[in-house]
């Protein structure tokens, strides 16, 4: 049953989708709270401004889960998700995701809420690099680093417990601390990203989740507007999720899998 209703939802199109960690697990990119997923407490924003010794710990970590996590290619969903776009299902698409996996399938209406680790931004100065330039000057001065052998966290970064070696390269135009222009936990969404956003929830017609546990307020509160609004929210999610109780339509299972039953039942109706 459920199914069919999410297939009439997007037959009907104004879809804004909103993905989470969900959508790239298929493509070895591990989440925090699916089922069975380890525990992990990631670095706050706090911690990584407040200390060389933190800041060195998550780019020791962040260089060997690089090139891990820049090799994931963009799995099912990803390419559902862009086909539907080229179809004119959708207003738009805000992903929690910040492994860019989405950009890759071909997505090009996109938010990344939470930023991409692709990037770099220097909290100084705030010139803004590509990845895998700071990736080769880390290379240069950490040889054999990345052969080290570490559980991929979500995040692309990998467990290691021993740091204390690892050197941090700094901005190369003015010496400041580099991060990942990414969204720390503890770290505010840019206002206008915000804005943007609730801006596309006001012109859909309907919400739909996909694979997220909506734990964090980032995403939660465009649910909170959807069904403020008063159109359909469906969450399609393995396990619970905060959002369920403002859902009109709630499937647990898997987003892939999901997807491409709900597409089938269209096309079958469409042929009959």
């Amino acid at each position: 049953m459920g199914i069919g209703e999410l297939a009439l939802l997007l037959e009907r199109g104004g879809v804004l989708l909103l993905t989470g960690a969900g959508v790239s697990t298929d493509s070895g990119i591990p989440d925090y709270r699916g089922p069975g997923s380890v525990p992990r407490t990631p670095m706050t924003f706090q911690e990584f401004v407040a200390a060389p010794e933190a800041r060195q710990r998550y780019w020791a970590r962040a260089f060997v889960g690089w090139s891990r996590m820049w090799v994931a290619e963009p799995n099912t969903t990803h390419h559902l998700v862009a086909e539907l776009e080229s179809a004119g299902r959708l207003t738009g698409l805000v992903t929690q995701n910040v492994d860019g996996l989405h950009g890759r399938a071909g997505h090009r209406d996109l938010v990344e809420l939470h930023g991409s680790i692709d990037r770099v931004v220097c909290l100084d100065c705030h010139d803004r690099t590509p990845r895998g330039d700071l990736q080769r000057r880390l290379e240069v001065l950490n040889p054999g680093w990345a052969d080290r052998e570490g559980a991929l966290a979500p995040d692309g970064d990998v467990v290691l417990e021993h740091t204390a070696d690892f050197v941090v390269a700094p901005c190369e135009r003015c010496g400041g601390r580099l991060k990942p222009d990414v969204v720390f936990f503890g770290e505010s969404v840019p206002k206008p990203v915000v804005a943007h956003c609730f801006d596309l929830v006001d012109r859909s017609a309907s919400l739909l989740v996909l694979g997220s546990s909506l734990h964090v307020m980032s995403g939660l509160r465009f649910v909170r507007a959807a069904a403020k609004r008063g159109i359909p929210v469906a969450i399609v999610n393995r396990g619970p999720t905060r959002g369920d109780p403002l859902a009109t339509l709630r499937i647990d299972a898997g987003v892939a899998e999901t997807l491409t039953a709900v597409l089938a039942d269209s096309a079958d109706r469409t042929t009959a």
